[in-house]
């Protein structure tokens, strides 16, 4: 058992883009990083072996607010937790739930003891406070966990943003009690990022990012931003909290995003990601690939022999062709939302690679300034 640790290879000439190495217990991942979603403790419609194989995945997220309610912490601590239950023996990482919550705003009630809300599955009645969050996430047994957050809307209020960051950082100091008082389980370590809030304020953003690091947590996320700002603000903002987060710790920026946000925010100096995006739509149709945005539904598709991706090293990407892909969709076949949604995080794996490389190298800034408006390119 050893704690997460984050070791720097190199940052970018004329950026603030930098390629590390994060240890966990379950492994070892290459930053920068985009991190498949498992809501539910699958990535939907891949299996692992895929995620593994094709994919090259190499950490997943869990929800908590997902699990918790199924298949329930007493079925995951039964299992051994969530890597022997969905058969992932790489890192994992759990967001707290707060997402979850705040995006239950009709039917949740938000109050110092934690967030009262009711279930999406059968609208009983349930409390996360830090402290069940910690033992949830605990029992989930991820290798990274979030602390308890609330994630305030877009736009907000200075007062409502003061008030939710400063509630975020007094849950925060109860999650860290909280986990200082019961022990790892399953013979790892768990390791806690906090969350930096602030809505759209400067003056609350760089007083949180100092709240957050003065913790001395191993890595450190920012939430509360791709949530409908428009994307100059979430560079803006993005940049002001990597300004003022530590260097020597890992930096998490939650829910982002298209493939050109990623190079962005890479450039200002994030090294993880996440989100539903390829996988929801990849499942819609829409294909990210190394020459544009596909819309495989299209016509112009339907004769179309190439490959889906022959600039891509997924086998997913170059076994199958376009004009194949294209009738699954039409049939509402099955199988095309699952080649559709491998494929799209192949991509984003490759791309967060290829940053990786050009980093590494000291090339990264004129490579991201040719492949973002290939990415932005409709086809």
């Amino acid at each position: 058992m050893a704690e997460l640790s984050f070791t720097l290879k190199n940052t970018a000439d004329q950026s603030a883009a930098r390629a590390g190495v994060i240890e966990t217990d379950h492994g070892t991942i290459q930053t920068p990083i985009f991190m498949p979603v498992g809501t539910v403790g699958s990535v939907k419609a891949v299996t692992q072996q895929q995620l593994k194989l094709d994919v090259q995945a190499q950490i997943i997220l869990g929800n908590t607010y997902h699990l918790y309610l199924r298949p329930g912490t007493e079925v995951l601590e039964a299992a051994g937790g969530l890597h022997r239950f969905n058969g992932w023996g790489r890192p994992i990482l759990t967001d707290s739930g707060g997402y979850q919550v705040f995006s239950l705003a009709a039917n949740r009630k938000i109050k110092e003891e934690g967030a009262v809300f009711q279930s999406h599955i059968d609208g009983s009645k349930h409390l996360f406070s830090p402290e069940s969050v910690m033992d949830i996430q605990r029992s989930i047994g991820a290798d990274i966990i979030m602390a308890f957050d609330e994630c305030p809307p877009y736009p907000s209020t200075y007062e409502y943003a003061k008030k939710s960051m400063e509630l975020t950082h007094r849950w925060l100091n109860r999650c860290i009690a909280r986990l200082a008082e019961t022990p790892d389980k399953y013979g790892y370590t768990q390791n806690l990022f906090p969350i930096v809030q602030g809505s759209t304020y400067k003056d609350l953003r760089k007083a949180s990012c100092e709240y957050i690091a003065s913790r001395g947590a191993v890595g450190n996320a920012i939430g509360g931003l791709s949530v409908g700002e428009p994307e100059e603000m979430m560079y803006e903002f993005t940049a002001l909290c990597t300004e003022h987060l530590p260097l020597d710790k890992p930096r998490y920026l939650m829910g982002v995003g298209t493939p050109w946000n990623l190079l962005e925010c890479i450039d200002l100096g994030i090294d993880m990601f996440d989100c539903v995006m390829p996988t929801r739509n990849g499942r819609n149709g829409m294909l990210f690939t190394t020459q544009g945005v596909i819309n495989i539904r299209n016509k112009k598709w339907y004769k179309d022999f190439s490959p889906i991706d022959s600039g891509l090293p997924s086998e997913t990407s170059q076994y199958y062709t376009k004009a194949y892909l294209r009738h699954l969709f039409v049939a509402e076949e099955i199988l095309g939302l699952q080649i559709a949604s491998i494929h799209n995080l192949s991509f984003y794996l490759w791309l967060v690679g290829e940053a990786r490389k050009h980093i590494l190298d000291n090339t990264f800034s004129s490579w991201k300034k040719t492949m973002i408006p290939i990415l932005k390119t409709r086809l």
